[in-house]
């Protein structure tokens, strides 16, 4: 298995790539072509419904970055982690907690969690 935290790493620079060409070399690099993801705000499949549904999380909270508060745990083809959403170095805005399930060293699957957001 592909080391998760790299992982899992390469999945949080999607959510903070802006540039659309990296971005979307980003997500073939770390999701299989048929990926789900699935959140309480949405759910699409494929590289390219992942790479609209970002661009318009990138829309909506502009200049905000995602990050890896902790190392991810896994097990068998699942990893589970936290992430939050913010300024560096200041309380995060929103925090969720994201589950993925991984297929030839790729996430085929998300399953995202949102713990706090901003109100």
């Amino acid at each position: 298995m592909t080391d998760v935290r790299t992982l899992v790493e390469q999945y949080i620079a999607v959510w903070n790539e802006t540039d659309g060409d990296k971005r979307r070399a980003l997500i073939a690099d770390v999701f299989t072509e048929t990926a789900g993801y699935t959140d309480p705000l949405g759910a699409v499949t494929g590289h390219d419904g992942i790479d609209q549904f970002v661009a318009g999380a990138q829309a909506q909270f502009g200049g905000l970055t995602f990050s890896l508060p902790a190392d991810p745990d896994a097990h068998h083809d699942l990893a589970r982690f936290q992430w939050y959403l913010g300024t560096p170095g200041a309380e995060p805005v929103a925090i969720g907690f994201d589950v993925v399930e991984l297929e030839d060293g790729k996430i085929a699957k998300v399953h995202g969690f949102l713990d706090k957001l901003p109100g």
